[in-house]
């Protein structure tokens, strides 16, 4: 009995094992093949997948979340461009974590090797997504909108109506010269239109909506804009900040400058040549007695500039309004109290004299201060003081201040003597003392008490070493401590030419982005087929995307049609739907789909 072929093909599989089933390919996991052999990318290969990757839309918007992300930072710890002060003082606070976030770079987030990886990639992955984008739309432009389909009523949004041509009217002049008027129509609503007539009828197909890409492509560009500005315009910006003490100068130079972080293209003289005086410090505190006693109120830092070759004039920086000198802004960061000491020696000489800022530590003013003495004294002396504008006694014995304003002033000091660690060559905070290697003299364990003085007093420094007074500066005739210390501000200098250019950009990229939002692209024609003495009317209309009012666009576009015709002299009038006349409107019968 011989076998079928079925059972023969059964048998021939069997021999030669599974790979010979043609319904079984050769890298099935049940296959004699154990590997899988890919293509070889090639470092080309990889190179172009990694650039096709970076320059994804996604890519570029997810680098866009991370770069939002990684500026957090830079609103929680202090910078050191925007507040040296504060991360000076975050060091003292935290002396353990420091080390380890100042190794991170999150003091200077902005200027970060890690955030510039990221504003770095983000930049190329827009520009690699905008060129291309950029290439097709223009392409797109230039490109005439597409012929009339066969079968408009296909499309969703759909019209047509039928118009009987008069007597001495030829029906395909009439239908001809109606497209004409419907061409009319559109180009002036803004459409790009192109006439397709053929033997089936008379159309013409219109497009609008390119401003939507446009809008597009304009956002991206604004914000290639934006990041290029930034980064070239920070290259030639500064910061600086100045503690200025009432009655004292500054001169815009570098020397004068508290401390500067500047662009690495801002050379040596860069810096316009001014002079600004601080003369007055006005601060209002809300009465005691009041809901919100104590609280102060309005800032202003009362200033005479002098630029070369203008006349000397006077302004006022308050909060959040800031002035204007040769391209620098001003800026008012805080205030506080500049106690003038003068310290004499054991012969009477004077060693020191000087207003010294004191930082405010609560909203009463209690401020904490430092006065280094390197000369003049056998050994190095500093100074570590708190001032009091209106000071009282806690139930604990410590002193503090009840009020913001001058009115029972008090500076209590503890002497240091050793060390001041300023002759190595190491930068020192004039604000902080390291007391390690030094000797206190006065207060905390030494059985000494602090030296205590109100504006006037004298007292003597430990071991005959001399004296310190706390200067009185109120005029003479002063009935009270109001103005017997002299105010300091705290000012910011801020210079980059390259703000406007990113205003700029930041327009345009509003103006493409409602561009974008808001313009929709549909695709509208209007198709004319004579048949015998009548002709038909067929509207309709194609949106890209979401368009809620496509239904009313092609509506509008039929009813004017309508009116066109009606005045044109070519057709009957057209039949008046009852519900239509019921709703008093003016557009032809037409059927809907």
């Amino acid at each position: 009995m011989s076998s079928s072929p079925s059972e023969k093909a059964s048998k021939k599989a069997a021999a030669t094992g599974a790979a010979a089933d043609p319904l079984r390919p050769s890298d099935h996991i049940d296959s004699d093949n154990d590997t899988i052999t890919s293509p070889a990318l090639g470092v080309v290969g990889w190179m172009r997948w990694g650039w096709r990757q970076l320059t994804s839309m996604r890519t570029a918007l997810v680098l866009l979340l991370v770069l939002a992300i990684a500026a957090i930072p830079g609103s929680i710890f202090p910078q050191r461009m925007a507040d040296p002060n504060g991360v000076t003082q975050w060091q003292s606070e935290n002396p353990d974590l420091f080390p380890i976030l100042d190794a991170m770079q999150m003091f200077d987030v902005y200027l970060s090797a890690w955030f510039s990886a990221i504003y770095l990639l983000l930049f190329l992955s827009l520009i690699g997504c905008v060129l291309p984008r950029i290439k097709h739309h223009f392409k797109a432009l230039r490109t005439k909108p597409p012929r009339t389909p066969v079968r408009l009523s296909r499309l969703d949004d759909f019209r047509a109506a039928s118009r009987t041509v008069v007597a001495d009217q030829d029906a395909s002049a009439a239908a001809s010269a109606a497209i004409d008027s419907a061409e009319a129509q559109l180009r002036s609503s803004g459409y790009r239109v192109v006439r397709y007539d053929d033997k089936r009828g008379y159309s013409v197909s219109a497009e609008r909506g390119y401003a939507r890409e446009t809008g597009n492509l304009l956002f991206h560009l604004a914000l290639v804009g934006i990041l290029v500005t930034v980064a070239v315009g920070g290259s030639f910006a500064y910061t600086g900040q100045r503690v200025v003490v009432e009655g004292t100068s500054f001169v815009n130079t570098l020397l004068d400058y508290s401390s500067m972080n500047r662009g690495r293209f801002v050379a040596e003289g860069a810096l316009a040549p001014y002079r600004m005086t601080l003369d007055e410090f006005d601060v209002t505190y809300e009465p005691i007695g009041t809901t919100a006693a104590g609280q102060a109120g309005n800032f202003a830092a009362h200033v005479t500039i002098d630029v070369p070759g203008q006349e000397q004039r006077t302004d006022k920086v308050v909060v959040n309004s800031p002035i204007t000198i040769e391209g620098d802004q001003i800026y008012l960061l805080g205030n506080g109290y500049a106690p003038t000491l003068t310290v004499r020696n054991a012969d009477g000489d004077v060693i020191f004299r000087d207003s010294v800022p004191f930082l405010p530590q609560d909203a009463a003013m209690t401020s904490l201060g430092v006065v280094k003495i390197p000369d003049g004294l056998p050994e190095q002396i500093g100074l570590v003081g708190f001032f009091y504008p209106t000071q009282v006694e806690l139930n604990t014995g410590a002193f503090t201040s009840a009020f913001g304003d001058l009115i029972n002033p008090m500076l209590t000091l503890n002497v240091y003597e050793g060390d001041l660690g300023i002759d190595d060559g190491t930068p020192r905070s004039v604000y902080v003392l390291d007391p390690s290697g030094m000797e206190q003299l006065t207060g905390g364990e030494t059985g000494v008490d602090s030296i205590e003085l109100a504006p006037g007093d004298t007292a003597e420094l430990p071991g005959g070493r001399g004296s310190v007074t706390f200067e009185n500066e109120s005029p003479a005739g002063a009935a009270d401590y109001s103005q017997s210390v002299k105010r300091f501000a705290s000012l910011q200098i801020h210079h980059d030419a390259s703000a406007i250019w990113v205003l700029g950009f930041a327009v345009l990229a509003v103006a493409g982005l409602l561009l974008a939002m808001f313009v929709p692209r549909r695709r509208v024609w209007v198709k004319a087929t004579v048949a015998d003495d009548s002709v038909s009317f067929e509207y309709a209309a194609l949106a890209r995307g979401e368009d809620p009012t496509l239904a009313l666009a092609i509506d509008d576009v039929a009813a004017k049609h309508g009116r066109t015709l009606d005045e044109s002299g070519h057709y009957a009038p057209a039949p008046v739907d009852e519900s239509d006349a019921a709703e008093n409107t003016e557009a032809p019968a037409t059927t809907r789909k």
